[in-house]
């Protein structure tokens, strides 16, 4: 969901823990010489795979999320303005130290709103305990998939005395480039690592559905040669709003309005803070007086924001990020997913995010000219998976799918509860959090993934 709307949002996680110790003379104390030649040979990988899309590797680090899981991190320089850096992310099995498993199928996902490729699908050690285990791209590579992520630019800005200046350039359209770049650039490692360089299936979360969907009718009017996906898998989002819907296409532009005023008035930056606070003091003081929401104590306002979002920001009317237990119309816990990895997730957010992106995807979905991109769905041609939550965007993804060119369409939309209780049902970031996600969502879109 959009930050700019009420106006709230936050920052980042920390860093990852392992570095590159073997490369950078800190080798002693624990990098043998099969760790310390297969750093070198994915190194040798990683600038080659690089230095072909005009990028420079600034950090590269690995880490163990799980029983012979690992995830790579790489931040890259891919410009002169102050923020011109994307992080890709890599979540595979490995056959030795710094050696991935050669797989045949690979993913790319995209990441949503106050958001890294990390909170959202390598969620933190809270939920390594709960039976949704570790988070969407563990689940994945476990299944045999290499998963891949990129972090759009606005989330590498430092939380504090970070400059700005270049966020009004990062809109769809840079977006929409910085996706080609992360997608050739994991093609070329899968193919120096052992697992060809064929094309890959695109996915995203959200905002990050949104892009898929605009990068995938982008690619379309490319030579064959020139594109780099194979399959589209939107989860919960629409890219056009359906005909029945005008009250929320006419949100959308009310929306769209209001944000490029800002932009206009030199407004940028869609801060986060918000969203950390509200994460921070649900877990630290949770029976305290809440200082963002009147009324409410931290937890309460946690639970209002995650079960009742639709007061905030309504897509569709019965919109909520997480599926709530309401009692007489107050949320008094979250049905599916733990409150304390919830918190977490709001809690780790970046604490800047390109207002220009949240203004272009509100203009395209209003619809009226004139748009920001070219976004003609019906020039999509790959196999397509809708993956939504009964409470989030849900049946109103539907249409979009309807309007894409491909024949191979298939779409998948997590229900627990009747219609008649929808504003309580399962939510949008319950497909990423809940405890029982793995089996009524990552299950499905799994399978698909290793079908096509």
């Amino acid at each position: 969901m959009s930050s700019s709307h009420i106006r709230m949002q936050s920052q980042g996680r920390v860093a990852m823990s392992v570095f590159l110790c073997c490369l950078i003379g800190l080798a002693a104390s624990g990098c043998g010489k099969e760790e310390s030649d297969g750093a070198d040979s994915f190194m040798s990988s990683v600038e080659q795979a690089a230095s072909t899309s005009g990028g420079r590797v600034l950090e590269a680090t690995r880490e163990e999320v799980a029983s012979e899981v690992y995830h790579y991190s790489l931040l890259l320089r891919v410009g002169d303005t102050p923020n011109a850096r994307l992080r890709l992310h890599r979540v595979v099995r490995e056959q030795a130290p710094w050696r991935p498993r050669p797989t045949r199928q690979a993913v790319l996902l995209l990441h949503g709103d106050f958001s890294t490729f990390t909170s959202n699908f390598v969620p933190s050690p809270l939920q390594a305990e709960r039976p949704s285990g570790h988070g969407l791209a563990v689940y994945l590579a476990r299944q045999g998939i290499d998963v891949w992520g990129v972090d759009r630019r606005w989330s590498t800005a430092p939380s504090e005395g970070a400059s700005l200046s270049d966020f009004a350039g990062m809109g769809f359209a840079a977006a929409i480039d910085d996706v080609g770049r992360a997608l050739s650039l994991a093609r070329a490692l899968r193919g120096l690592t052992g697992s060809g360089s064929d094309r890959m299936i695109l996915a995203g979360f959200s905002r990050g559905g949104h892009l898929a969907y605009t990068y995938a009718a982008a690619e379309a009017r490319r030579p064959l040669a020139q594109r780099h996906i194979k399959g589209l898998v939107p989860i919960d989002i629409y890219a056009v709003i359906a005909p029945g819907d005008e009250a929320l296409r006419e949100g959308a532009c009310a929306r769209s309005n209001e944000e490029r005023a800002w932009l206009q008035a030199g407004l940028y930056d869609s801060d986060n803070s918000w969203f950390i606070d509200l994460g921070t003091l649900a877990s630290s003081a949770p029976s305290e007086p809440s200082p963002l929401l009147e009324g409410f104590t931290n937890r309460g306002a946690l639970l209002a924001f995650a079960s009742q979002t639709y007061w905030l920001y309504a897509p569709q009317p019965n919109y909520h990020l997480a599926g709530g237990v309401l009692t007489d119309g107050v949320p008094t816990a979250l049905r599916y997913s733990p409150e304390a990895v919830f918190a977490q997730w709001l809690a780790s957010a970046p604490r800047h995010q390109a207002l220009a992106e949240i203004a272009d995807s509100d203009a395209l979905f209003c619809g009226e000219a004139p748009l920001p991109v070219a976004s003609s769905l019906g020039e999509i041609q790959v196999p397509l998976f809708y993956l939504g939550a009964a409470g989030g965007f849900g049946d109103h993804g539907v249409y979009s799918t309807a309007l894409v060119g491909s024949t191979d369409v298939s779409t998948h939309i997590v229900r627990r509860l009747e219609a008649a209780r929808e504003a309580e049902d399962f939510g949008h970031a319950d497909l990423l959090y809940a405890d029982d996600a793995p089996a009524l969502a990552w299950h499905p879109l799994a399978a698909w993934i290793l079908q096509h």
